[in-house]
């Protein structure tokens, strides 16, 4: 008979295998006794994230990776495996081994994902962690947002541009997509989301509502002003279903969903956000918008700013109660000190409830809940008592949460342990038989002491020693010259060299009743913070409400804080059409000047009627993007309710803010540098409105200098004449672009001045008025440490050319200049090196050459002429 070729599977690898087989997205950390371990490919995986030695083990004669870690280091382990993008399953013991004779039960109690962590290693204090969600509709696009560890639920639907753009300013740290739209997401929004793909079913209109309703316990979502969004509900719907599928049961304090009311706030494309440097930059180490402002002093602030940063407001009178709270706390300096003083000493209230909510709350964490809702109750009375309309609505809206805070106080020690089952969590006085307990667990010295007198004086042994150890308990040890002494009814269990260990009767009965009164307060006191824990469920809206105010007051002294630091004045926000800003400043680029300099201030006035666009010329690094990036950050500052670094600035208020700044590549997704500049152009000119503010910074430098120069003139013209006439900045190079003015009356020029000097060129960063003559190029190469002979060639070049107007005529010259300087006469016809020249010279395209490539060319042939004529064969 043939011997079977099957290999024997263990219990434990059957079991693992069986575990996986329902998880097999995910790294499945499989509890093993007091180890976490991981098998198989997830184990490969493990040992290269987390640095820990990859093994073998024999399974049936196989050889199967081992990796693992020891089980109180998951909170070491988890965090760097979820932020290298894992889902991590969690597979927990499910009963107590020593119960059972069989292999211990097990099943996976937690899966965490990027976008699903409650985790405090894994979030960040200052920021979301976002699930999203999108659903491709035949018409609209619909979007979620959840982040399980604050609860806070949103929903939106619109355009593609428009879900763009709030992935941009969410960035979820995951994304839920239906598996047949996956193609349509990638190429709508690029591969830089960490995604994970569900069945098309669970994107369903039916379900979605079904499972809404469900969670929120309503027959209609019409109470949160969502029912009407019908692809946003099912993104949501898909978000709810996923928390499911992760293991996530108790979600009571994901109590309402909110809609991100896209006409509430100022537009801005996802080209804007980036090229502004809001939150995120493409380069290491470079400080964005939001470090230079962000002076919250709690998580909560922190968070919340972020999002005011992300959505400016476009409602006049809410920007305006901003700035009142501001203005009164810079002048009542004591209030500020004070509020400041009471927020920077709360814990993260919005996720501690939520973790309240979710049950897995610490003893430790619920007394910093219950410190941080003390520190509301000063802060409630400060605000009430402020002769400021908008810090008193703030007060009255703080609920002080009396009863769940003396029930804490009186539940729980204040110095309570970080994990229940550590003991000692309970307060003395609560729990009558809980401190009968700890009389007879603790005060066993007082009784062994007794025990140990009474014992010496029956015997006479006067060097008794009753003491204990893991193995044996406790014991009575005699030394072996007071053998004799020892009395019938002890029982001799242990020898020693110069000792004899005994135990009695009365021993072994204290001990039982110490090891059982041990058991008893442990399982008393998870009783009874289990109990306070549930009971806490009913004032999560409150404290979830006194959080969002806590973060509101934390930001709007993070204003003030930024305003009295850097001179920020307080801005005129209303409903005119005019944008004037007086000794501007950029607020990023003025904190990283050299000690001692000081920021190169400039006005900048826009209206609809006398000076719509400002074409702004001057050489590159003379300061032209510095002003429409800064243009843009006084106005996002002023509408999110922060006061300007400015002397006076007066903003009628702007919907929608468009940058096009340089000619960004976007190879990676195929697609030239020009294409994606014409791209994003085209999306501004197709958006515009009549509050719009639009900043333009070299348009056309992707192409040869005659298209450039052609399509930034019919840009600037369609922005004159467009009916909205939106307010523009627009920086070029191009200084024939001045000429515009001339026949288009809302054009007016202005340069960024320059001092030229002997031998080089002073930038002053200075807007005045007029055009610039020339753009000093050839001072910038020489500044960037271009070498002597293509600066004078460039120079003789640069003389050819300003005597030349108009392409044909340019394009003439620098063919011309091209055929002067290589002077082919010399050659023999036969000669090699004419044959090379010529097949360069042919498959140049002159048309398209830009003046630096026309130089490079020149010196590169210029080259090839020297190295001939040192080899003498001229």
């Amino acid at each position: 008979m043939a011997k079977s070729t099957q290999k024997k599977v263990t219990p434990l690898m059957q079991q693992y295998n069986a575990i996986k087989a329902k998880y097999p997205d995910a790294l499945l950390l499989f509890r093993v006794g007091d180890f976490y371990e991981t098998f198989g490919d997830d184990a490969v995986k493990a040992s290269g994230i987390l640095n820990i030695t990859l093994t073998h083990r024999n399974n049936g004669g196989d050889k199967t990776e081992l990796a693992g870690f020891p089980h109180h280091s998951l909170n070491t382990y988890l965090p760097k495996l979820v932020k290298a993008g894992c889902r991590v399953a969690i597979c927990d013991q499910l009963e107590d081994p020593k119960m059972t004779k069989k292999i211990v039960k097990r099943g996976v109690t937690e899966l965490v994902t990027p976008g699903v962590a409650l985790n405090d290693e894994v979030l960040s204090a200052k920021q979301n962690n976002f699930l999203g969600a999108v659903f491709f509709g035949k018409r609209t696009l619909g979007v979620s947002f959840l982040d399980v560890s604050t609860g806070e639920y949103l929903t939106a639907q619109g355009d593609e541009a428009y879900i763009d753009k709030l992935l941009q300013n969410f960035a979820p740290s995951e994304v839920l997509i239906s598996k047949k739209q996956k193609a349509a997401f990638a190429t709508a929004f690029g591969p830089d989301f960490h995604t994970f793909f569900m069945e098309d079913w669970v994107f369903k209109t039916d379900y979605a509502f079904e499972s809404l309703n469900k969670h929120f316990k309503t027959n209609t979502l019409k109470g949160f002003g969502v029912d009407h969004l019908e692809e946003g509900i099912i993104a949501s719907g898909a978000i709810l279903h996923y928390l499911g599928e992760t293991q996530h049961h108790k979600l009571e304090h994901i109590s309402r969903i909110n809609r991100i009311a896209e006409d509430e706030y100022v537009w801005m494309d996802r080209f804007t956000i980036r090229n502004l440097e809001l939150y995120h930059t493409a380069f290491a180490k470079a400080i964005t918008l939001l470090d230079v402002i962000d002076k919250t002093t709690s998580p909560m602030g922190a968070r919340l700013l972020k999002r005011w940063l992300a959505l400016p407001l476009k409602n006049v009178e809410k920007i305006k109660q901003r700035h009142e709270v501001v203005s009164y706390l810079l002048q009542d300096e004591v209030l500020f000190e004070k509020l400041r003083h009471y927020i920077k000493n709360m814990g993260d209230v919005e996720r501690l409830i939520s973790k309240v909510a979710t049950g897995k709350v610490s003893p430790r964490e619920v007394i910093q809940l219950k410190n941080s809702l003390e520190a509301m109750v000063p802060i409630k009375a400060l605000s009430l008592a402020a002769k400021n309309e908008a810090l008193q609505i703030i007060g009255e809206g703080i609920h002080e949460c009396e009863l769940l805070r003396s029930k804490i106080k009186e539940t729980l020690n204040e110095e309570a342990p970080v994990a229940i089952g550590k003991g000692g969590a309970i307060a003395t006085g609560f729990h009558e038989e809980l401190d009968g307990l700890r009389d007879i667990a603790f005060s066993g010295k007082d009784y062994l002491d007794k025990m140990l007198e009474r014992e010496t004086e029956r015997t006479g042994i006067t060097s008794l020693k009753i003491a204990s150890n893991n193995v044996f308990g406790y014991y009575i040890e005699v030394r072996n010259t007071h053998k004799d002494k020892v009395p019938e009814e002890w029982i001799r269990k242990q020898t020693l060299v110069n000792a004899e260990r005994y135990i009695t009767e009365e021993l072994k009965e204290y001990e039982a009743k110490i090891l059982g009164a041990e058991e008893r307060i442990l399982g008393i006191e998870q009783q009874l913070f289990s109990e306070l824990v549930q009971w806490m469920m009913q004032f999560i809206p409150q404290v979830q409400h006194n959080a969002n105010l806590v973060a509101q007051l934390d930001v709007l002294a993070s204003f003030t804080q930024l305003a009295k630091d850097n001179n920020y004045i307080r801005p005129v926000v209303d409903d005119s059409q005019a944008l004037t800003i007086k000794e501007g400043r950029h607020p990023v680029i003025e904190k990283q000047l050299p000690l001692g300099e000081s920021y190169i201030a400039n006005d900048v006035y826009l209206d609809r009627t006398s000076q719509q666009m400002i074409m702004i010329t001057g050489p590159n690094m003379s300061g032209k993007s510095a002003i429409l990036r800064q243009t843009a950050l006084i106005v996002l500052l002023a509408q999110m309710g922060s006061f300007v670094p400015a002397t006076e600035a007066h903003i009628g208020m702007i919907d929608k803010i468009f940058t096009r700044v340089g000619a960004s590549d976007n190879i990676s997704m195929g697609e030239s540098t020009f294409m994606v500049e014409m791209n994003e152009t085209a999306s501004i000119l197709n958006n515009i409105s009549d509050r719009s503010l639009v900043l333009l910074d070299e348009i056309g430098r992707g192409t040869s200098t005659y298209d450039g120069i052609s399509i930034a003139w019919a840009i600037s013209e369609y922005l004159h004449e467009h009916p909205g006439r939106p307010k523009t900045l627009f920086a070029t190079h191009y200084h024939e672009l001045n000429e515009m003015s001339e026949t288009f009356e809302r054009i007016k020029n202005y340069n960024v001045s320059v001092k030229e000097l002997k031998d080089t060129v002073l930038f002053l960063r200075k807007l005045v008025p007029g055009g610039s003559a020339h753009s000093f190029g050839i001072h910038v190469a020489k500044m960037a440490g271009m070498p002597q002979q293509v600066v004078r060639r460039a120079t003789k070049m640069m003389e050819k050319l300003e005597k030349s107007h108009g392409s044909e005529e340019l394009t003439g010259k620098l063919k011309g200049a091209t055929e002067d300087e290589m002077q082919l006469s010399f050659f023999n016809l036969d000669d090699p090196l004419l044959e090379q020249i010529k097949e360069e010279i042919l498959h140049t395209d002159i048309d398209t050459l830009t003046p630096v490539e026309a130089l490079m060319k020149l010196n590169e042939i210029k080259r090839m002429l020297i190295k001939k004529k040192e080899n003498n064969t001229l």
